[in-house]
């Protein structure tokens, strides 16, 4: 059991009242609160040791480049990566994408394919999208049922000996699905085509071991687990990253430079140009030995059981549906109420200071595949509790009455 009074002592946000009402936080698929821990390592490294990395020789410069360092070995085992010289720092899960498909993309030719599913988020989309206006491949969508489920069969049959890349959310951000993305893998690699997973909503809601997954690439961004914004995770397997070029230059991804040449660091330098987020490094790894030190397996249980809660308690609402009903599901909860726009559920919710999403979450073909304008979205975090799904339903009883 979670003490959740304890735990919410460590996210100073929670801690307030919203137009004179207790901050109930819903909005984590977007970004998640950060606990004091993560506040105070940052705010220590730009106190007490700030200085830039790997070149300085003073103390100042090798303790940062320490602890820079050292989170990038913590974001290795919290992954299980072979090595941490597979573990890229990004600015988030979209530069991550984008790496991959400006680098990657380069091999590619006219009638490649790709493989995305109808769920992506649309930086999942847009890159591939413009691969196939630059090099003339072929993007292929997966579609999805009613329960906004992958029609796994459908896959299959765009599989081909062209495929060169399937590209896959592994939890829908929308939706909440989760991806069955052992069998995905699976099969993509029968094929010998790569495979990308974006991790963005289940590096905080289920357990990945790349090495078991034998996924090529995966991504996340450190916001959504808990650490800062503007830092995020390109892991990518070692041969593979070795043979992409640089995605960027500029400092620290070259070995040395001349008016007729340039040496290319080795991994994972010759994909970090220029000065990195090293706040946002240390940050994220201390977010990490947050989820550790609490257990994600009890995160999980105790996530899926304000689901199971949630999901029980918003059902009982006529005039709303759930978008978003597969079978594994994690701890989101999208849906829409009769003759009443998701802006509007938002903005008179926060009266009782209740924090959801509104709008199409960055996932535009799921609204049309539903014939929706948008959602309203609960996501929901270990910090949360029964109580305030309690206060949303609540509120939300009160906009039907209001729209009536």
């Amino acid at each position: 059991m979670f003490d959740i009074e304890k735990i919410r002592r460590d996210f100073p946000v929670l801690n307030q009242l919203v137009r004179g009402k207790p901050l109930v936080y819903l909005d984590n698929a977007a970004t998640t609160q950060k606990p004091i821990q993560v506040i105070e390592a940052m705010d220590k490294y730009y106190r007490e040791y700030n200085s830039n990395i790997h070149r300085g020789v003073h103390r100042l410069s090798q303790l940062s480049t320490d602890a820079y360092e050292k989170a990038r070995v913590v974001v290795k085992n919290f992954i299980s990566a072979n090595s941490s010289e597979e573990i890229i720092f990004t600015r988030g899960a979209t530069e991550s994408i984008n790496l991959v498909a400006a680098t990657f993309g380069k091999s590619l030719k006219k009638g490649d394919e790709i493989i995305i599913s109808h769920m992506e988020h649309h930086a999942n989309i847009v890159p591939w999208q413009m691969l196939r206006l630059e090099k003339g491949i072929i993007l292929k969508i997966i579609p999805i049922n009613d329960k906004g489920e992958i029609i796994f069969d459908e896959f299959l049959k765009l599989l081909t000996d062209k495929t060169k890349l399937v590209s896959v959310v592994h939890i829908s951000n929308t939706l909440g699905t989760i991806n069955p993305i052992e069998d995905i893998i699976n099969e993509t690699k029968k094929i010998g085509a790569k495979i990308l997973i974006d991790a963005s909503q289940s590096i905080h809601h289920s357990k990945i071991n790349v090495k078991e997954l034998d996924c090529d690439f995966l991504v996340f961004s450190g916001h959504k687990i808990y650490g800062p914004t503007g830092i995020g995770i390109l892991y990518g397997k070692k041969h593979i990253l070795n043979d992409l070029p640089p995605y960027q230059t500029g400092g620290d991804m070259i070995r040395s430079v001349s008016f007729e040449e340039t040496l290319f660091n080795d991994l994972p330098y010759k994909f970090e140009a220029g000065t990195p987020n090293i706040s946002g490094a240390i940050g994220l790894a201390e977010a990490l030995n947050y989820i550790n030190d609490l257990g994600l397996e009890n995160i999980i249980n105790y996530e899926n059981e304000l689901l199971n809660y949630g999901t029980e308690l918003l059902s009982q609402i006529p005039e709303l549906r759930i978008i978003g009903t597969s079978e594994k599901k994690a701890a989101v909860i999208s849906f829409v109420l009769e003759n009443v726009h998701p802006h509007d559920i938002g903005t008179m919710v926060d009266i009782d200071g209740v924090a959801i999403r509104t709008g199409h979450h960055c996932t535009e073909p799921i609204m049309r595949r539903f014939n929706i304008p948008a959602t309203s979205r609960a996501s929901l975090s270990f910090y949360n509790s029964k109580d305030e799904l309690n206060v949303l339903y609540k509120s939300l009883l009160k906009v039907i009455k209001m729209f009536k």
